[in-house]
């Protein structure tokens, strides 16, 4: 049997059975592999591990239940395969950056505080919630971010207002010293997206990395097509520094805010630097 051959047979497998939470010997059973060559087997192929691919389908299913406006979260999490409610609860939180309360509600209780600045790479939309920054993007023309704001938040109630928080952001625009590793982020992503932007947050400000080391590092080496996917997918820009992955080749390679944009701030990093 090929690789790709057992990988499909385990994703058939764990579709069907899901609810039943099958343990990672289980489905490497399925497919005749012992568990350690399967999950790295598996996470190469699918680039996220056999739990994490059966939390997926846990939570996707879970949000199927809560459709219906008499099922409890108990019984969503029950049928859902998973051990309670504090379990659906996490995994809300971690994949879709709210509560299932929340999302029931379809989001319509998160409030978001955003505010246009400028810097001297151009004009920013930073955006919180309670919960931190959740999105920066860069922007030439005000309705086009509020319009991708909207997309990515499309239940939630918008306010122009500035916060503190936005100030902080900003005063790495103004060459502070970097804090973005500990300034709040409310941020919502697959675990796999959430691992390439913790990986961007670990590269110094100076330094640039590959697609493919960025792949080393987070231990999945043969998905850097997948990682390139998570990083043009960055909702804050600048903080998470996206713009410090460059193509093997060294060419600069795509950024979600132009290319002029990317190397401008490579430069000015590598400026400060060396001063």
């Amino acid at each position: 049997m090929l690789d790709y051959q057992r990988v499909e047979k385990a994703i058939d497998y764990i579709r069907k059975n899901f609810r039943k939470q099958p343990s990672l010997d289980e489905v490497a059973e399925v497919v005749n592999l012992s568990p350690a060559h399967f999950q790295r087997l598996f996470t190469n192929w699918a680039g996220v591990s056999p739990k994490k691919f059966t939390q997926f389908l846990s939570l996707e299913y879970a949000k199927q239940l809560l459709g219906d406006k008499n099922m409890t979260l108990f019984d969503a999490a029950d049928q859902a395969g998973l051990s309670g409610t504090g379990r659906l609860h996490d995994l809300f939180l971690k994949i879709e950056g709210m509560t299932p309360g929340e999302y029931r509600k379809g989001g319509s209780t998160l409030q978001i505080h955003y505010q246009f600045y400028e810097t001297i790479f151009g004009k920013v939309l930073i955006a919180s919630t309670g919960k931190g920054i959740c999105q920066v993007l860069f922007t030439e023309y005000e309705e086009s971010a509020l319009k991708q704001l909207r997309k990515s938040f499309p239940k939630a109630q918008l306010e122009q207002k500035a916060e503190s928080i936005h100030q902080e952001a900003i005063s790495q625009f103004q060459g502070a010293p970097e804090t973005a590793t500990s300034l709040p982020l409310h941020l919502k992503g697959t675990p796999f997206q959430l691992k390439v932007w913790q990986a961007l947050l670990r590269i110094p400000e100076g330094e640039v990395r590959t697609y493919s080391q960025v792949a080393a590092e987070i231990q999945m080496p043969k998905a850097s097509r997948a990682v390139g996917s998570a990083i043009g997918s960055n909702p804050v820009g600048f903080l998470i520094p996206c713009h410090r992955v460059i193509q093997s080749t060294g060419a600069l390679g795509g950024y979600r805010w132009g290319v002029n944009r990317k190397s401008a701030i490579l430069g000015w990093e590598a400026s400060k630097i060396s001063n």
